[in-house]
Parts: structure tokens; C-alpha cells; sequence
């Protein structure tokens, strides 16, 4: 079933469309009741609302694409669990510290095939929020999905995981228990596996908290979501001293899905329903589906090795461009645009 726009949590931009939507469910009830005929001017209305929906969604803004990325009402990944996987089982812990329950991890089957999946996970309320840390791991968390891949790994799984966090967390205490190792040891060993991997940015891929899960074959996003080494708020605090431009930075970042497809950081840009996916996380589950269906089936025929060889050169070829005349230590030299750099050129 369509999921309706919370009251409660209506973005700017979307606030013209549930007011429609009010008038003709409105107009609905009145009909309902048999004493009034308003099925013209609910056909009228209907129309006009598919017209300004498809006004407003078909030329977002960065920022706009920002403000859905971290819609509350957004499908997360044990939303996508539930809508795209079957025997689903949870595992907990990292077998060292705690289970930190901004990530989730667990075995289940997708299409009838044994896979391991991994993914942040926010809360939909305060509570849940303080729970799940507002989807920002601790060092357990990111130990614990590695526990995770290295059981996939030794069993032959496909490994499926679903980035959607602000960033690792940042505090003292995370610090103290090793973060920063945590999520280079996660990179390290997610670029040696020799099971097939399929990342998927499902809403904020931030920082070093979204690439700690986020070394694959194939790296997917949701067409509402953004990857960034930094928020557009932080990166504003830093260049211009005041969050509050925000929205500039985010124009300046180059971080949404279609910028980062053009870029070559996702291999595949997964379409939402016209008004996002939490208009309709049914169709979104079944467009993500349908991409992960199709990656996973490419990588079907490769070899341990070779899943581990293409995902080391799908890495080393981020970052091509193209620059004439460069001299390194008094040589003319020239780099062809499909060329990356050497590690002694950078």
C-alpha cells in the first residue's frame, strides 16, 4: 500500500501537493456519504495534482534531493528486509564489546539464494532514534559487520549491504574504542573479498561511516540519495563559518545520485516512485530489487579471485580526468582521460 506524506513532516516543497491531496480526499468523503456528485471535480484535482507532482520532482534541487535523502518517513534497510528478503536472521554483537544496533546484520535469502546483508539503521522516533544512535555506528558497529563478512566469505555468500548514515559516530568515547581503525580495517578486508558485493546508498552515505560498508563490485543509489565525504552543513561551517548555507555547499558538492553516476563513484542510479521513496516504498523495494537481481547476476560468473581483482580496479579507477602539459620533476607529461593516476603521480 502507497505510503501517504506525514503531517507532521512535510518538506517545503511538497507542502503544495498534500494540500491538493487534502481537497480531494475531502472531496472523497463528501462523495462517499451520496448526498453530493464530486467525482469532476475530484478528476479535475487528481489531474492537477499528478501535473504539479511531476512539476516539482522531475527538476530537484541538490538541497531538495538533501531534505529527501534524510526524510523521516524514508524506507531504511530493515524496511527493505522485510519487502525484499525471506528468511530473514538478525546477528548481533561484534563478540568484543556490545551489540551497537546502528547497524544491522544478518543472514536471509534473497530470490531463494543464501546472502548476507548489512545496513544502518535509523529510528522513526525519538526513542528509537536514541536506540539506534541516529543511524551513526561506534566501532562495534562496523566490527560487527565485519564479523559478519568474514562469515559470508567462509560460506560463499553474497554480500548486500544498504548505506544510509550522517556519518560514524564522533564522540569521545568512539574514539577511545578505536573508530578510525575499525573503519580501515573494514575497507581493507572489504577490498580482498572474494564473494560478490553490492553496495547500495539508500539515503545519506556520509563520510567514512558510509564507506565502511561501502567497497563493492557494484556501488548502487537510490535516485533521492547523496554520498559525500562531508554534509553539506559541515562542509558550510568550514568554509564560510554558518551552517545556514547549507544549501549552497550542497549545490557545490556534486553528491547526488545522478552527480555521483556521471562522476563513475555508482555504477547505477535506482529510479524512486514520482515523489520519493517514501510516496511508495513498495516501488521503491521492487525497483531495487530488480538492480540487485541484475548485478548479482552479472557477477555470478566471476571467480573468488576475479570478484576480488574487480573490485580493486573498480577503486583504482575513480577519479580519472584529463590535463595536458603537467610537468613532475621538470618532465612534460600527459595523462589520457581514461588513465588514473600512479600512486607516485598523485
Amino acid at each position: 500500500m502507497k505510503a501517504r506524506m506525514a503531517k507532521d513532516f512535510v518538506l517545503e516543497f511538497e507542502r503544495p501537493i498534500l494540500e491538493l491531496e487534502e481537497k480531494i480526499a475531502e472531496l472523497r468523503r463528501i462523495a462517499a456519504s451520496g448526498k453530493v456528485d464530486c467525482s469532476r471535480e475530484i478528476e479535475n484535482l487528481d489531474r492537477k495534482a499528478r501535473k504539479l507532482r511531476k512539476e516539482i520532482f522531475q527538476d530537484l534541487g541538490a538541497w531538495q534531493r538533501t531534505q529527501l535523502s534524510r526524510h523521516p518517513q524514508r524506507p531504511y534497510t530493515l524496511d527493505y528486509v522485510r519487502m525484499l528478503f525471506t528468511d530473514w536472521y538478525e546477528l548481533h554483537g561484534d563478540r568484543n564489546f556490545m551489540d551497537d544496533q546502528a547497524i544491522v546484520c544478518g543472514l536471509a535469502r534473497f530470490d531463494g539464494r543464501p546472502v548476507a546483508v548489512i545496513g544502518h539503521q535509523k529510528g522513526r522516533n525519538t526513542k528509537e532514534n536514541v536506540v539506534r544512535n541516529f543511524g551513526m555506528p561506534f566501532p562495534e558497529g562496523y566490527r560487527k559487520a565485519l564479523r559478519i563478512m568474514n562469515l559470508a566469505e567462509r560460506y560463499r555468500r553474497p554480500i548486500l549491504t544498504f548505506i544510509d548514515t550522517p556519518g560514524a559516530y564522533p564522540g569521545i568515547e568512539a574514539e577511545a574504542r578505536g573508530q578510525a581503525e575499525a573503519i580501515a580495517k573494514n575497507i581493507m578486508v572489504m577490498s580482498s573479498l572474494r564473494v560478490p558485493v553490492v553496495c547500495t546508498v539508500i539515503g545519506e552515505g556520509g563520510s567514512g561511516g558510509a564507506l565502511a560498508v561501502g567497497v563493492g563490485n557494484r556501488v548502487l543509489m537510490l535516485e533521492n540519495s547523496i554520498y559525500s565525504v562531508i554534509s553539506p552543513e559541515a562542509c558550510a561551517a568550514i568554509l564560510w563559518k554558518d551552517q545556514s548555507k547549507g544549501e549552497v555547499a550542497a549545490g557545490a558538492l556534486r553528491y547526488t545520485a545522478p552527480d555521483c553516476h556521471r562522476l563513475g563513484v555508482a555504477d547505477e542510479v535506482v529510479p524512486e516512485p514520482l515523489g520519493g521513496a517514501h510516496r511508495d516504498p513498495e516501488g521503491a523495494a521492487r525497483e531495487l530489487g530488480d538492480a540487485l537481481r541484475r548485478h548479482l547476476e552479472a557477477l555470478r560468473g566471476l571467480g573468488p579471485d576475479e570478484l576480488a581483482a574487480d573490485r580493486y580496479q573498480r577503486v583504482r579507477h575513480l577519479g580519472r580526468f584529463s590535463e595536458r602539459g603537467r610537468r613532475v620533476n621538470g618532465v612534460e607529461i600527459t595523462f589520457d582521460e581514461d588513465e588514473p593516476l600512479g600512486d607516485a603521480d598523485r
